[in-house]
């Protein structure tokens, strides 16, 4: 060890240490706190690029308020954190909570996917079930649907909605019309604990509506969502819109050939490949010869370098195989 160095990290010690450099004149604080920066000072100074000088000057408090039972242990520890831990106590956890991880992209419970649709009529209780009573809920069937009608909704699947199979949730226009007296609605997954939110808020005789996005049972039951109406009311249900959970999608592949290379017996040559589309990137190339006894010397994503070892003439063909994901 640098001895210039340990000199300045002590010297930098002196307002605590106040003793000459022999053990003897240093004390028993002294001694210890000289142990640990002889023994830990270096690995400092290599590890953390920090001059053991100015190191030895910031942890001079610690050392001066240490225990002497805790710069024991530090003197004594077999590693760093050890000393660290022996100095400064174990490490706390953050009073902000648990360390927080993010989702990967795709994650099934949040990163849903929004598929809009024309707006269509799910269910209409003037048409079918009567009033909503006060303080009551009533549930309602919106995926595996082909027929909205029997609950006062369109005579069709909406536009594709009821053949969408089960979706996570829904973009639905809730119209109270006619309540009898003041109050509010609440919309939440079918079997699920009614929120302490309200969707729609109304007068009585009032026809008012609000644009909610409601997650949905995905069970096997047959209805997805519930209502809860505090006053009398008439509802009305309009989805524009769904939720899925995301799929991963395959790529889009096509091959394209290049222009045929005819190759004589003992000769050699390179066969390109085709133009990807636009859009596309090509991947790999395939080379294709005629015949047995051609080889393939070189492969690159544009052309073939091949050998044709056989007796006979032959030709090869080279295919660009040329990818893209779906939509860009």
């Amino acid at each position: 060890m640098n001895k210039l160095i340990l000199a300045a990290g002590l010297f930098a010690l002196a307002p605590l240490l106040s003793q000459p450099a022999d053990a003897a004149g240093r004390g028993a604080r002294g001694e210890l706190v000289y142990q640990v920066v002889k023994k830990w000072g270096p690995y400092v100074q290599e590890a953390y690029r920090e001059d053991m000088g100015t190191w030895a000057k910031e942890m001079g408090p610690v050392f001066a308020k240490a225990p002497m039972s805790a710069l024991q242990s530090a003197a004594d520890a077999s590693n760093f954190d050890a000393m660290n831990t022996a100095l400064l106590g174990p490490r706390v956890a953050s009073k902000a909570g648990p360390e927080v991880t993010p989702n990967a992209l795709g994650d099934a419970a949040t990163d849903l996917v929004f598929v809009p649709v024309a707006p269509c009529r799910l269910f209409d209780t003037r048409l079918a079930g009567g009033a909503i009573a006060a303080n009551t809920v009533r549930s309602f069937d919106v995926t595996a649907v082909s027929d909205y009608s029997f609950q006062g909704g369109s005579a069709s699947n909406c536009n594709g909605v009821g053949a969408a199979g089960s979706f996570a949730a829904a973009a639905i226009n809730l119209t109270v019309v006619t309540p009898s007296g003041a109050g509010y609605i609440t919309a939440f997954p079918f079997g699920g604990t009614q929120p302490l939110s309200s969707n729609v808020n109304y007068v009585a005789g009032a026809v008012v509506a609000n644009l909610a996005t409601v997650s949905l049972d995905q069970g096997a039951s047959a209805n997805e969502l519930s209502v809860y109406s505090f006053a009398q009311t008439h509802l009305i249900g309009d989805i524009v819109g769904y939720f899925i959970n995301p799929e991963a999608t395959a790529l889009q592949c096509v091959e394209v050939d290049g222009t045929v290379l005819n190759l004589a017996a003992g000769a050699a040559g390179n066969a390109f490949a085709g133009t990807c589309p636009a859009g596309y990137t090509a991947v790999e190339t395939q080379c294709r010869p005629s015949i047995f006894g051609m080889r393939v010397a070189g492969s690159w994503t544009s052309h073939c370098n091949m050998v044709n070892d056989s007796a006979s003439a032959g030709t090869v063909t080279a295919t660009a195989r040329c990818c893209r994901v779906p939509g860009r």
